[in-house]
């Protein structure tokens, strides 16, 4: 068992805005997986909110690297990457990666789509919102445009100008939105207000509108919303979920901050469970990481999964956003290739 990995720079197409810092790209390391000349691919992505470096990636992959190339079997890998968390409790992109090169391989080997691997059914209407960052209106305009195609816009909010920023983008569109707050709001009674000034604007769900300490006016702000509030900075693993029952109407799951496609599955599962909503979100992921979420989006309420749409230099493709659906990948693994073969892992 080969274990290769790599560093690369993601870059945006548009500087993107959040309330908290603008950005121009996004670090993210590659991991192949490669058994009997088979590849299996996986993507940390390091958005610097998320709390891990570059660096730090590389060296827990460095760690791990001198375990995964004892094995000789999948299934030994399969035991190794249940150890991880006992062994390294932090890395979760990395691990994510690690995950997921491993379901792609799998998949090869077996010439089944992830989906199927899960014992998940098909879907083929997949609609995904296409976020559109905080900016001055002329940008707000260009990028209304740009996303013609797409049936559901995400606008990121989250700061004193909120209203305006809503009234902005209805001159451009009369879509459905999402609403990300990115912890925006600290004064209860003005997220209850925003909530229903969202509301009358078209809006559909607001995503993590306060800091993650403020609980009790979570709750408060749950009950009083007209719209759902989906928990997003709030809710990273599995064990956070059943705290959050009450807290917030679902939650967005992303694999840079549950640790890849297996625990996924699982929270997916859990929110059923615990009758809460299911979002399905990236961070700044090419189409490497974004495609292995494609195959649960039949499983979700929401789905927000068009990073790939925001970069201008993605090193992989098999992701087909059409009218703005995407269309299900039915290629062994999680359905990506490389562009140029090889061209990452030199």
């Amino acid at each position: 068992m080969n274990l290769h990995y790599t560093p690369y720079l993601l870059e945006f197409k548009h500087p993107f805005g959040v309330s908290s810092n603008t950005r121009t790209h996004t670090p993210t390391v590659y991991v192949r997986l490669e058994m009997d000349g088979v590849y299996g691919y996986g993507e940390a992505c390091l958005p610097k909110y998320l709390g891990e470096s570059t660096e730090e990636t590389l060296t827990f992959l460095k760690q791990v690297k001198l375990l995964f190339e004892k094995a000789t079997k999948l299934e030994q890998i399969q035991e190794m990457k249940d150890e991880l968390d006992r062994i390294f409790p932090a890395n979760n992109a990395g691990k994510a990666a690690l995950d997921t090169s491993y379901w792609d391989l799998k998949g090869k080997l077996l010439n089944k789509p992830l989906y199927s691997l899960f014992g998940i059914q098909k879907s083929d209407e997949i609609v995904t919102s296409h976020t559109i960052g905080i900016d001055e209106e002329k940008k707000i305009e260009e990028k209304v445009m740009e996303a013609e195609e797409f049936k559901i816009l995400k606008i990121k909010i989250g700061t004193k100008d909120d209203k305006e920023l809503i009234r902005t983008l209805k001159k451009f569109t009369d879509k459905p939105l999402y609403v990300d707050v990115n912890q925006g709001w600290t004064d209860l009674g003005f997220a209850i207000e925003m909530s229903h000034f969202l509301s009358e604007n078209n809006v559909v769900l607001i995503e993590q509108p306060m800091p993650v300490n403020r609980i009790e006016e979570m709750v408060l702000l749950t009950e009083k919303s007209p719209i759902p509030t989906i928990a997003d900075e709030n809710v990273k693993r599995l064990s956070d979920i059943a705290n959050l029952k009450g807290v917030f109407s679902g939650i967005n799951i992303k694999l840079m901050k549950c640790g890849g496609v297996t625990e996924a599955f699982k929270m997916i599962e859990s929110a059923k469970t615990n009758n809460m909503k299911v979002m399905l979100g990236c961070m700044a992921e090419s189409s490497c990481a974004t495609a292995a979420m494609v195959h649960f989006a039949g499983m979700a309420d929401y789905v927000d999964l068009d990073a790939p749409c925001l970069i201008k230099n993605d090193p992989f493709e098999g992701i087909n956003y059409m009218n703005g659906r995407i269309t299900p990948l039915d290629s062994p693994g999680i359905g990506i290739r490389l562009k140029s073969i090889d061209s990452l892992f030199e």
